[in-house]
């Protein structure tokens, strides 16, 4: 709901409520361009603060049908599936008998050609190759080679390892560091 129309609102209702206890003698009130009665004033003023009412109390009635909507109507569309259900067991797929409940019938899903499933197998064998992919039983089946094996004791003999600077022509060559606890 908007502040500002509501502050304009209670504005207007405490402009009303002055008007008339201050300008309820005079005969007539001059001020934008136009010559008004007291009456007229306090009446204009009061149009804006019933339009407001109206506004917040069709707004609350709104939320209300919406919060009862929301709490009804789960229960009534399953009995609604239950009963498109209930039709198409019936029926069957007769069309014109659907059309009449305003039901379509069940698409037939078409059945892949030979060269459809030929092309789909070629084309998933070429994505897992592509991605690497293994399943089970090939995963278990790759094994990892070990070339060297470094123990705390042979690196501690060896001492510190600095990295040699290697230019752009030059391979690095890995070094093995044991990290410190």
């Amino acid at each position: 709901m908007s502040t500002k129309k509501r502050r304009d609102a209670s504005l207007a209702e405490q402009l009303a409520a002055g008007a008339k206890k201050h300008f309820s003698t005079a005969s007539s009130l001059a001020f934008a361009g136009a010559t008004y009665t007291p009456s007229q004033v306090e009446a204009k003023l009061t149009e804006l603060v019933t339009m407001r009412k109206v506004v917040d109390d069709t707004r609350a009635a709104l939320q209300a049908r919406l919060a009862e909507e929301a709490a009804r109507a789960p229960p009534l569309r399953s009995h609604m599936a239950s009963f498109v259900a209930f039709v198409r067991a019936t029926v069957g797929g007769a069309p014109d008998v659907l059309a009449d409940f305003g039901l379509q019938p069940n698409k037939v899903r078409a059945s892949p050609t030979l060269d459809q499933k030929a092309a789909a197998v070629a084309k998933r064998e070429a994505t897992r190759a592509a991605r690497h992919t293994m399943g089970t039983k090939q995963k278990k089946a790759v094994k990892g080679t070990i070339t060297t094996i470094v123990t705390a004791a042979d690196s501690a003999a060896a001492g510190p390892v600095t990295p040699a600077a290697t230019g752009p022509s030059q391979a690095a060559s890995p070094a093995i560091t044991p990290h410190a606890s």
